[in-house]
């Protein structure tokens, strides 16, 4: 069975930076890697600064996929990354590499990793419009009352996966449970994580450093492009004048979001993102 290595974790925790290392590490080894993003931000376009994306310097050659592939004013489902995914990873495979999945949106990670079987429900952009412009905490109710289940497993600040199952419960009747299949692969999940004090002075030192890069900008060139407060605030981008204190609180809070949802899952092994010499550390246990 291929093995398969997924770098999961918070937020400003360093995965795509491991990543990168793992991938070297292999090909030293003789074992050649790529990269696959399982992030749900960053397969847009134009999201750059805003979402940490890492730069073609960064990837240091190594090939990375799933990045930049969509229109920001469109709306990604994981059921199409998971499709997408699939059909990366077996590619990779077949060119005689190995897979290296790295991200922090655990939905995505989930899908892939525990086989997530999607229900097939088109898209009913009328609801969509209408539920739009309710709160997230609304949608959550509602959710609530259509499947109870389905709303405890489901991010809570998650517009968009809110939206989506509810637009599935009203067109099946009932939001289907979550069903999976066994993938044909086995997963070694790396998870990491850093002490509440040292995430918060990364996380500090990283939205200060989006600024300095041109966050205000990058923003302003996507509401010029046609992108939407109501979409931006849906893509993470929550405030009409963002300022770095905002953006802070913001991010801490889907930090905390992010080690909640992983901490259910008990095959992840984690490792303390600022121990020394973490790459090497990381690849002895692959």
């Amino acid at each position: 069975m291929k093995k398969i290595v997924v770098i999961l974790g918070q937020t400003a925790t360093g995965k795509s930076d491991l990543a990168v290392k793992i991938a070297k590490a292999f090909a030293v080894s003789g074992v050649e890697s790529e990269i696959i993003s399982a992030d749900s931000r960053q397969v847009y376009k134009g999201l750059n600064i805003g979402t940490g994306k890492i730069t073609q310097k960064e990837m240091r050659g190594v090939p990375h996929h799933l990045l930049d592939i969509v229109n920001p004013k469109k709306i990604f489902t994981a059921a199409e990354f998971k499709k997408l995914a699939e059909e990366k990873i077996k590619e990779i495979i077949k060119r005689g590499k190995t897979p290296i999945i790295c991200g922090g949106t655990g939905f995505y990670i989930d899908a892939i990793t525990k086989g997530i079987i999607f229900p097939e429900v088109p898209p009913d952009y009328k609801l969509r419009n209408k539920l739009a412009l309710v709160s997230d905490r609304l949608l959550l109710l509602k959710l609530k009352k259509l499947d109870p289940s389905r709303a405890k497993n489901i991010d809570p600040k998650n517009k968009v996966r809110l939206i989506r199952a509810i637009e599935i419960a009203k067109y099946l009747g009932k939001t289907p449970p979550i069903t999976e299949a066994t993938p044909p692969y086995e997963f070694i999940k790396i998870g990491l994580y850093l002490p509440a004090d040292k995430l918060k002075k990364k996380i500090e030192k990283r939205v200060k450093k989006m600024f300095k890069l041109g966050l205000l900008n990058e923003i302003k060139k996507l509401r010029r492009s046609g992108v939407s407060n109501k979409r931006l605030k849906e893509l993470g981008f929550e405030y009409s004048n963002p300022t770095p204190e905002k953006v802070i609180k913001q991010t801490l809070k889907y930090a905390k979001r992010q080690i909640t949802w992983f901490k259910r899952d008990k095959e992840i092994k984690w490792f303390d993102a600022s121990e020394k010499d973490l790459a090497k550390k990381v690849f002895t246990k692959l």
